[in-house]
């Protein structure tokens, strides 16, 4: 399979909680986007709930019918993109520009037709794949044969995160420890989502870097 070399690249407080505006106010400077930029990956991928947060500037509200099976659309030939997964389809843009990228919806087979057409008219290119949900097994081998991704860094909340993680997609773990703590109830962690019975998933450290009062710890995935 033609897959990309896959980082899961997060900042999280001691206690491993990862809510956006806790972090902010941990964090020492920059830590965050220079690591990433050091991590040297052509595209990232988040999820909708960080898109609505930061990106989106609203809502696609549609009654169409589902597109029902895999379809692509490459808008814009450029260096990597910048992915956002979204199963439904459900978020508005301005452009097709984010963070100097060009935008990529990742979303599965239920998106309708409306929403994909919509996305043409902004030039951001789109990938459905999987009937009820992404597949992610698929999604990543055609992010890789059709829209040329050799490194992804995958940015997103926890339950993403989990499922790459679980799927055994997920090459390496780049993790920001930052100086403080959480402490408060049901935060998301930065991996998520497994049931009871999951075994942990094993680790092997590469590298150990202080910045400032953060550490970063890179780890290889054993699989």
């Amino acid at each position: 399979m033609n897959y990309p070399y896959i980082v899961c690249h997060m900042i999280e407080s001691l206690d491993g909680r990862i809510d956006c505006g806790m972090t902010e106010k941990i964090e020492g400077g920059d830590e965050y986007y220079a690591t990433l930029d050091k991590l040297e990956c052509d595209s990232l991928l988040s999820g909708k709930i960080t898109s609505a947060l930061h990106y989106a500037t609203g809502e696609f509200h549609s009654q169409g019918s589902s597109v029902g099976t895999t379809v692509w659309h490459k808008a814009m030939d450029g260096i990597g993109f910048d992915i956002v997964a979204d199963t439904h389809g459900t978020l508005l843009y301005d452009d097709n520009i984010n963070e100097h990228r060009n935008m990529l919806i990742l979303t599965s087979e239920r998106v309708t037709i409306d929403y994909l057409d919509y996305l043409k008219t902004k030039d951001i290119s789109y990938l459905a794949v999987g009937k009820d949900s992404i597949d992610l097994y698929h999604a990543v081998e055609l992010l890789a044969t059709h829209f040329d991704v050799k490194r992804l860094a995958v940015c997103g909340g926890g339950n993403i995160n989990g499922t790459f993680l679980r799927a055994g997609l997920i090459d390496e773990i780049s993790m920001l420890v930052a100086p403080g703590i959480d402490g408060r109830k049901a935060m998301t962690a930065s991996f998520d989502g497994a049931d009871e019975s999951a075994e942990p998933i094993l680790l092997s450290l590469n590298s150990l870097e202080r910045m400032g009062d953060t550490l970063w710890l890179r780890y290889t995935v054993k699989k």
